[in-house]
């Protein structure tokens, strides 16, 4: 990729409030993409995509048999959205000291109208709070430059992604939106099956293959600014002690992943992104021929 700076986003604490609230509206899509989608391996079934002009589910099965509907969040136009393959669509306005609870309700009903009846779990998942999406008065703020800005910040890691899962001759998913933890991740799989981390419904369906991820989210509570991150599973004694280029890429123990703080270069960015996947093979014990392909040399078509 060339190399070209951009501005960072700011720090998650300078627009968390509209962060959520944005959060908050992608669960509301995830969940119509679980509703309706066939269930595929690793929950792909239910990652969002980051388009364009916001984020989208792919084309799901209407309820009622009449096509396929598709969801999502315009964020130019700062509306969400549900479009029938037909050409019908209807919009809702994002707009601030609009409650995520409203916006919840008015996208189902416009879901229903144009598809059939749809029903989704509206507790959200992988989030602080808990109040059901379609009663949520908490998450109002929406500050549209914010959001921009956001989008912005999204696309430029979107294409870091894309990038680097580009080459990989082994099974890889494409670059997921993913609505539980609002990141951008492409995940990249050994072939072998790996025992999940945990028993729960997420871990036991999402975890059960070794992998190795590598991501972007804007920032959380946990850690207060955008950055890259990658881990692998499962990852064996050691996996902890590389040192990764570019030099300020680092370990975090408290989230059990390298970081690297995204500053705006995709070339740092792609960077971290080989470096962690190649030290993660390595330690892992993968077939010596999928690093080597995810580098760019992948091996020749017979």
């Amino acid at each position: 990729m060339p190399t070209i700076a951009w501005p960072a986003l700011p720090p998650y604490g300078a627009w968390a409030a509209t962060c959520d609230t944005l959060h908050a509206h992608t669960q509301v899509l995830g969940k119509l993409a679980v509703a309706l989608a066939p269930p595929e391996p690793q929950l792909q079934h239910a990652a969002l995509r980051l388009t364009a002009r916001g984020w989208e589910t792919l084309p799901l099965p209407a309820p009622n048999r009449s096509g396929a509907v598709l969801a999502g969040l315009d964020l130019h136009a700062h509306e969400a959205f549900v479009e029938h393959s037909d050409g019908r669509a209807g919009r809702v306005a994002l707009r601030p000291n609009r409650a995520v609870g409203e916006v919840t309700r008015e996208l189902l009903d416009v879901a229903s109208s144009l598809g059939g009846a749809v029903e989704i779990d509206a507790t959200p998942q992988e989030v602080w709070w808990s109040s059901p999406l379609d009663q949520d008065e908490e998450h109002a703020t929406y500050d549209s430059e914010a959001v921009s800005a956001y989008f912005a910040a999204a696309t430029r890691a979107a294409l870091v992604l894309a990038a680097f899962r580009a080459p990989y001759r082994g099974r890889c998913t494409p670059v997921n939106a993913w609505w539980g933890s609002f990141d951008l991740a492409v995940n990249l799989f050994s072939g072998s099956p790996a025992d999940p981390p945990s028993p729960d419904f997420i871990m036991r369906n999402a975890m059960d293959a070794q992998e190795v991820a590598v991501g972007w989210w804007p920032g959380d509570a946990r850690y207060g600014r955008a950055a890259y991150y990658a881990y692998a599973h499962p990852a064996p004694a050691g996996f902890e002690g590389a040192t990764l280029t570019p030099p300020a890429a680092r370990w975090q123990p408290e989230l059990g992943e390298y970081l690297l703080d995204d500053e705006g270069s995709s070339a740092d960015a792609l960077a971290f992104a080989r470096s962690a996947f190649q030290h993660a093979c390595a330690v892992c014990g993968w077939d010596p021929a999928l690093p080597a392909s995810a580098a760019g040399e992948p091996p020749p078509v017979s």
